[in-house]
C-alpha cells in the first residue's frame, strides 16, 4: 500500500515505528496516564462534540498559540473516543513538527497509519495531525483528505492562528470547522486551581436587561489569585509548577516566545532579521495596553514602519498580540487608523519577559486592563474598541453590529478612588451623555455598588470579579456560536 519512494531517504519502517510510538493506545487501549490525569480545560466541552461530529463532512482545525494545551486537548479527545467505544486502531495521532514526516502528504500519512495497524479499511478513522503549519500547503492536503475519505474524521492543530484561519477560509470553505483555543481565561484558571467555591452565580441589572454575573465569597483571596493569574496564569503547565513560577521568564521566553519569534514566524513568512521582530515584540509587551502609532513604535523599537506593519500582522497570526481599534467621542470609527492599542493576548507574557509584579506595582493598571481585554478578545462574535479624543478616553466600548453605535462602556481601574468620588469620571460620563447611554461599568480593587450621576447609573465591580465574569460569559457565547 505504501511505497518507499514517498519517503526519500527515510524508510517506511522508520515512519511506522514512529507512528506506533506516538499512538500507545494501539496496544494499551488508553492514552498515557500523565496526560489523562490532567484536568480538562473548560474549552474541552466545546471541542469534544466537534471531534465526534461525523454527519457533516468537515475537518476540524484547532488553532491557538504555543503551550496553551492543544496537544493535550487532542489527547483528551482521543481518550474520550476510546471511552465511547471507538476501536483504538481507528484513532491515530501524528505530530507534523517531527522531521521524520517532512514532505510526506497527509494522504500518504493516512496510508502509513493503516499500514501500521494492518487496517486497510479507510472508513471510521479519527486522524489527529498536530502542528499542521509545518506542512506546506496543508490546507490543500486536508481538503483532499476530506473529499476522498468522507467516512473518516480529520482533526488538525496549529500554533499560527491567524495564518491558519486565512488558509482555512481560502481553501477550506465548507470543508473546515475552525476552533480557537486561547490562553487560559481567568475563570479557567480558577477552575483548574479548584477555587470555584469563591464564586457565586448572580444576575446584574445592565441597562434595561438582566445579565449573567458573579459575586465572590472572599474578595481578598480572589484578588491574590488574580495577581497570580496576571503573573503566571496563561499556560496550564505554569500554574501547576512552582519550579517554572520561580523562573517564568526562562520557560515562557524559551518555550513560547523564542520558538515563535526565532523559528515559527521566520519559517512561515521568510523573515530575515529576527532581532528586529524581537525588538518590536519586546516594545509592545513592555507597553501592553498603551496607545501606539507607527511613528511611536518606530521611535521606540527602531524598526522600519513598513516592516512594523508586516510584523504586527505576523505577531497577531501567532496569537501573541491583539490590535484594538480606536473610536472618537461620538463612537465613530476613524477613516485613517493612525492610533490604536496593542494588547498581549495574556498578561503573563509580560511578567515572564520582564518580572512578575505585585498588586501595588505601577504597571498593575495596565496589566489589569490587559487581563480584562484578554478575556474579551477570545469571543468569536465580538470586536472590542476603545474611545479616545482630545481630552478624554474610555477603555472598552461595545458597538451595535448593525447601527454601529455604542451600546455599553467600561472603564478599567485598579483603584477604589472613583467609587468614593464617581464625579471624577468625567470622560466616561461625557461619553455616556454624548452617546445616550444610561449606564456604564467601572472596575475597582474590592469595592462593589452603584452610583447615579446626571441620570447615568455607574456600576462598580472588583476587577477580578469582572475578569472572571467576562471569561465565563465568553465561554458561553462561543458555545452558542459553534
Amino acid at each position: 500500500m505504501v511505497k518507499k519512494n514517498y519517503l526519500n531517504a527515510i524508510s517506511t519502517e522508520l515512519v511506522i515505528e514512529r507512528l506506533k510510538y506516538e499512538n500507545p493506545w494501539w496496544v494499551s487501549g488508553h492514552i498515557e496516564e500523565e496526560l489523562n490525569s490532567m484536568k480538562r480545560r473548560l474549552y474541552f466541552s466545546l471541542f469534544s462534540p466537534l471531534v465526534e461530529e461525523t454527519d457533516v463532512k468537515r475537518a476540524l482545525v484547532l488553532m491557538g498559540p504555543r503551550r496553551v494545551g492543544k496537544t493535550v486537548m487532542m489527547h483528551h479527545a482521543i481518550q474520550d473516543l476510546l471511552d465511547k467505544g471507538i476501536k483504538p486502531n481507528k484513532i491515530c495521532f501524528i505530530n507534523i513538527e517531527n522531521p521524520i514526516y517532512n514532505n510526506i502528504s497527509l494522504s500518504n500519512l493516512f496510508d502509513f497509519a493503516r499500514n501500521a495497524t494492518n487496517d486497510t479499511d479507510a472508513q471510521g478513522w479519527y486522524i489527529f495531525f498536530d502542528e499542521i503549519q509545518y506542512l506546506k500547503d496543508w490546507e490543500v492536503h486536508l481538503k483532499i483528505l476530506v473529499d476522498d475519505y468522507p467516512k473518516s474524521k480529520f482533526i488538525v492543530s496549529g500554533s499560527a492562528a491567524a495564518a491558519l484561519k486565512m488558509k482555512s477560509n481560502e481553501s477550506g470553505a465548507g470543508r473546515f470547522t475552525d476552533f480557537k483555543l486561547p490562553p487560559l481565561t481567568f475563570n479557567e484558571f480558577i477552575d483548574l486551581k479548584d477555587f470555584n467555591n469563591l464564586m457565586i452565580p448572580s444576575e446584574m441589572e445592565w441597562g434595561k436587561n438582566k445579565v449573567k454575573f458573579f459575586s465572590t465569597t472572599h474578595i481578598t483571596e480572589l484578588n491574590k489569585l488574580f495577581v497570580d493569574y496576571i503573573n503566571f496564569g496563561g499556560y496550564p503547565e505554569v500554574i501547576f509548577s512552582e519550579k517554572i513560577q520561580s523562573n517564568p521568564g526562562r520557560y515562557i521566553r524559551s518555550d513560547i516566545v523564542d520558538k515563535v519569534l526565532l523559528r515559527d514566524l521566520p519559517s512561515l513568512y521568510g523573515i530575515q532579521d529576527v532581532q528586529e521582530l524581537n525588538s518590536l515584540f519586546t516594545t509592545l509587551a513592555y507597553h501592553t495596553g498603551n496607545e501606539v502609532s507607527l511613528e511611536s513604535l518606530n521611535n521606540s523599537s527602531h524598526v522600519d514602519k513598513y516592516l512594523i506593519k508586516k510584523y504586527l500582522i505576523y505577531l497577531e497570526a501567532a496569537f501573541l498580540i491583539k490590535i484594538v481599534k480606536r473610536l472618537d467621542e461620538a463612537g465613530k470609527k476613524f477613516k485613517r487608523e493612525n492610533f490604536y492599542k496593542v494588547f498581549l493576548t495574556n498578561p503573563s507574557l509580560r511578567s515572564a519577559l520582564f518580572a512578575p509584579i505585585s498588586a501595588t506595582d505601577d504597571m498593575m493598571g495596565n496589566m489589569v486592563e490587559t487581563a480584562v481585554y484578554s478575556q474579551w478578545l477570545h469571543r468569536e462574535s465580538f470586536v472590542p474598541y476603545y474611545s479616545r479624543w482630545s481630552n478624554g478616553e474610555v477603555d472598552i466600548v461595545g458597538l451595535d453590529d448593525k447601527k454601529l453605535k455604542p451600546v455599553w462602556a467600561v472603564e478599567i481601574k485598579w483603584t477604589n478612588r472613583f467609587f468614593e468620588k464617581p464625579s471624577e469620571l468625567k470622560s466616561l460620563i461625557s461619553f455616556c451623555k454624548k452617546n445616550k447611554l444610561t449606564s456604564a461599568l467601572i472596575t475597582t480593587i474590592d469595592k462593589e455598588g452603584k452610583h447615579e450621576i446626571d441620570g447615568i447609573t455607574l456600576y462598580f465591580i472588583p476587577a477580578s470579579v469582572y475578569t472572571y465574569v467576562v471569561g465565563n460569559n465568553t465561554l458561553g457565547v462561543n458555545a452558542n456560536t459553534n
